[in-house]
């Protein structure tokens, strides 16, 4: 933002086109990190100006509060100026596409409550970052990173942004991520959109994020706020968590509403936290959980709410669970990787956990190319209802409408990568088609039953562990991603929860442990990561290195 004030950041953020175009117009696209220049605004790593609220957890605010060290107005404006100060400033991030205007009232009303003695829930005043595609019906748009969308204001507030509002939490700007969630085309670069340009990597700023929660996940690890939203269709929560030291939780598919939240798939699309903390994610969790009239397939979402974590989050949560380690595609794509693997599973083991190894899941490659033509299809039927909903005065009206603007705008939307997925997805017919019925049903039989089902019956399993990923890879708007693996898709696939924590560190790049079940065990997932984070501690915050020297 130049030097803009916070004040003018956040009037930025309210007016709609010109904010968002001022916002754009600062990066309009992912050019590599100038090392030099970045070295200038840092000097060196351990020059980076101290933050008191580095690591702060939602336990050590509420502690604040209650013994007057602090106020939420007074967090919030840390948080926000800490996003000025970083985001398009200095180092420039870019993790933030819009800055809610009303972030220091709401601070402020939660305070007075507070005062009252009237305090919602564990997150009541505690400040909140939400990505860009979750609607929000106030002052800040809702684009999923993309110009078409520019000035979009939501019709009404997504169900887990009520849910949110309703528990006391203060929502203080909304995140930038992967365009259209990284689902327009291929070769795409994660953390890219172009309404806000590239999200860098808090740990290292020329390596990517990952997405399309990169904004959530380079927000929160860099401690712009308390805790963050991210979406997940496959990998988008638990890849920038493991790119960015954090705790992801991808839940079951109906655990958390999608209402108001613009779609890829109704069968893969979920909600869910990225946090510091195991403890952290479990408390939001719990916030925005729960069954909704808008969205039917949480219909049995009441049924499996969280229970009181004091019940499941446990440092010997571990003892005498059965653990599988699924090596199969999961493993063998980096040795340092790998080799972390190896520790943790000796962690687990001395922690009290029974290891079966291996405990390789069937069919785990079996199912990608079906995988691919049940999103197509589900994204053209979902993001057309989405637009229509947004009423007759809206932009864009379908998906039609979308491609119109991307190749009319091409030099802005399109510079280095094009909308394969758009024209795959207008191609295809209704949800009747045979060809997608087909591929659904396959999906489902060989993810589930033939699948992770399968293979935790056959060894009467508690969970399955793999690693997360790969370390971060150096952005390269050229030819796009270079992942390093992935464990996202048995459980994006299936439906299922997924809980990534810190699993340790290859020089000043983080790498994540996956815990995966099936469906509704939320809290066993996170009771065992809680006690693997608890005896390990892998978490740091980040320095903000320019570059690897010598990598």
């Amino acid at each position: 933002m130049g030097d803009l004030s916070r004040r003018d950041f956040l009037h930025a953020s309210a007016i709609g086109v010109a904010g968002t175009t001022a916002l754009a117009a600062c990066n309009p696209g992912p050019t590599p990190v100038d090392i030099d220049s970045a070295k200038a605004a840092l000097g060196t790593a351990s020059a980076t100006p101290a933050f008191a609220l580095d690591e702060v957890t939602i336990a050590d605010l509420q502690a604040g509060f209650t013994d007057g060290r602090w106020t939420s107005r007074r967090i919030t404006e840390m948080y926000l100026d800490r996003i000025h100060s970083m985001d398009r400033q200095g180092i420039s991030l870019r993790a933030m596409l819009d800055l809610n205007p009303d972030a220091l009232a709401d601070a402020d009303a939660a305070d007075k409550a507070r005062g009252a003695a009237r305090l919602a829930s564990p997150l009541h005043g505690i400040p909140v970052i939400v990505k860009d595609n979750v609607d929000t019906h106030d002052k800040m748009t809702t684009t999923a990173g993309s110009l078409a969308l520019e000035g979009s204001i939501a019709p009404r507030d997504a169900f887990i942004v009520e849910k949110l509002r309703a528990a006391g939490a203060i929502i203080v700007g909304k995140a930038n991520l992967s365009e259209w969630a990284n689902f327009r085309g291929d070769h795409s670069t994660s953390g890219w959109s172009s309404r806000g340009g590239a999200v860098k990597n808090p740990y290292v700023l020329d390596r990517n994020p990952c997405g399309s929660s990169s904004g959530t996940g380079a927000a929160i690890a860099a401690n712009y706020a308390a805790v963050g939203i991210g979406t997940e269709t496959d990998g988008s929560i638990v890849c920038p968590a493991n790119n960015c030291g954090l705790v992801g939780v991808k839940p079951t598919v109906g655990l958390v509403s999608r209402a108001g939240i613009i779609p890829i798939s109704a069968s893969q699309d979920t909600a869910g936290p990225m946090t510091r903390t195991v403890t952290d994610a479990t408390w939001l969790l719990a916030a925005i959980s729960g069954s909704d009239p808008r969205d039917p397939a949480t219909k049995e979402a009441d049924a499996h709410l969280l229970p009181d974590p004091s019940t499941f989050l446990k440092t010997d949560a571990l003892r005498g669970a059965r653990v599988g380690v699924v090596r199969q595609s999961l493993t063998g794509y980096h040795a340092k990787t790998d080799a972390l693997f190896e520790e943790a599973l000796k962690t687990l083991t001395a922690l009290g956990a029974e290891v079966i190894d291996p405990a390789d899941i069937p069919h785990i490659d079996d199912y990608g190319r079906d995988e691919s033509t049940v999103l197509h299809y589900e994204f053209k039927q979902g993001i057309n209802d989405y637009l229509a909903a947004l009423g007759p005065n809206a932009k864009m009206k379908n998906l039609e409408e979308l491609i119109r603007f991307n190749e009319a705008n091409k030099g802005r939307v399109m510079p280095w990568y094009g909308q394969e997925d758009f024209l795959k997805s207008q191609e295809c017919g209704p949800l009747t088609d045979k060809k997608y019925l087909d591929a659904r049903a396959k999906c489902i039989r060989l993810s589930r039953k033939e699948g992770m089902d399968a293979v935790m019956a056959k060894h009467r399993l508690d969970v399955l562990v793999a690693p997360t990923g790969g370390p971060a890879w150096p952005t390269d708007p050229l030819t796009g991603d270079h992942f390093g693996g992935s464990s996202s898709s048995p459980c994006a696939v299936a439906g299922y929860p997924h809980v990534t924590v810190p699993m340790g560190w290859m020089s000043d790049l983080p790498v994540g442990l996956s815990f995966m079940g099936l469906a509704w065990t939320e809290a066993k997932l996170l009771g065992y990561a809680f006690a693997y984070e608890q005896a390990t501690k892998f978490r740091r915050a980040p320095k903000f290195i320019p570059t690897l020297v010598g990598e």
